[in-house]
């Protein structure tokens, strides 16, 4: 008897385009939401974008509260939960980078309330996807929240955003390309489920991004149109899957792990991509397609090296060699690589 089922949730309006940011409030009314928004935003991203949208919606009609943080932490997440579980806020609307909307994110998903990404950066996929991240000591959480009601993101904001950030979200959707490696990986020897629609899209994704590489450049809104379409695919591939593992393979676990054990980690996206290149190294061996990852971040002025990143050689070794260790997911990492190995991976494909 078949008796599978999924239940798939993805954003119901994506507004991509020059100056959609003045669209939100219309965005929101199509989903016949009730309530008034509560706005979450940082000092930046509130004046680049977060006090147009808060006008907006008051020249709409509605009453909206809003909050400013400062870091995502929990203590942030719990400052938006106090003022979201008002009767008066019918849903979140998170205004900023990553951060800011991962709080959004978990503070709409403990209180029951939809949020609307209206990202300031397309420095990872997180303003689509269904899960949150947030780091506490030395430690990254990493939880499952209902992806976005709506996104709108305007590439006249995000084409201003800094260059780092945009590099960083075009590494994060290269090392899907890993990412989905792993996961064919898990399905053949730990039956993990895999979905070949989410593969497949993830996959896709990262094609796009390499092959439009030479044309994604600094301050041009074309580059930030294709990037934000790569972030919007890659979310929706995970919420396909129930999971993100389209997105998330041993590149990830090795970039949380620096997050733990590095002085000062580098932005995520540039070290899951200088991490793919080592697991692309280790799935497909010295004449595999590590190099064309490798070229394609350089293209885009992403890190390929730990110098690069700011972070010791000895460091990256050790994230390598205790990454299987970080959450019970199968990757190519196996039960853990040997210092020798990982020196080999590191040294061949030039990242040390």
């Amino acid at each position: 008897m078949f008796d599978k089922s999924t239940w798939i949730r993805l954003p119901r309006n994506v507004v991509v385009g020059h100056g959609v940011l003045d669209d939100a409030a219309a965005a929101v009314e199509e989903l016949r939401l009730h309530g008034d928004p509560l706005v979450v935003t940082s000092p930046t991203p509130a004046k680049v974008a977060g006090d147009r949208v808060v006008e907006g919606f008051s020249d709409a009609g509605f009453d909206p509260r809003v909050v400013r943080i400062e870091e995502a932490t929990f203590g942030a997440v719990e400052e938006v939960i106090e003022v979201a579980a008002s009767d008066d806020v019918g849903y979140l609307v998170g205004v900023g980078g990553g951060k800011v909307i991962d709080v959004t994110k978990m503070a709409g998903e403990d209180v029951g309330k939809g949020f609307v990404s209206v990202p300031t950066a397309a420095s990872h996929d997180g303003i689509v996807s269904g899960r949150a991240s947030i780091p506490e000591g030395d430690t990254r959480h990493s939880v499952a929240a209902e992806p976005p009601l709506a996104v709108v993101a305007d590439t006249e904001i995000l084409a201003d955003a800094p260059w780092e950030l945009t590099t960083a979200g075009c590494a994060d959707i290269i090392s899907n390309f890993t990412a989905v490696r792993d996961w064919e990986l898990a399905h053949r020897l730990k039956n993990v489920e895999y979905h070949e629609y989410a593969g497949a899209l993830s996959r896709m994704t990262a094609e796009m991004l390499v092959e439009n590489a030479d044309s994604i450049r600094p301050e041009l809104e074309e580059s930030a149109w294709i990037v934000t379409k790569a972030l919007v695919s890659s979310g929706v591939a995970m919420s396909i899957a129930g999971s993100s593992r389209p997105a998330s393979g041993a590149e990830h676990l090795i970039s949380h792990q620096l997050d733990r054990i590095a002085p000062e980690p580098a932005l995520h996206g540039h070290q899951v991509g200088v991490a793919s290149i080592m697991t692309e190294y280790l799935h497909s061996g010295p004449k595999g397609q590590w190099q064309d990852i490798r070229d394609a971040l350089a293209s885009i002025d992403a890190p390929t090296t730990a110098a690069e990143l700011g972070i010791d050689e000895e460091i990256v070794i050790e994230a390598l060699t205790t990454a299987h260790e970080i959450r019970d997911r199968y990757t190519i990492l196996g039960d853990g690589m040997s210092e020798a190995a990982a020196r080999e991976a590191a040294n061949v494909t030039g990242v040390i």
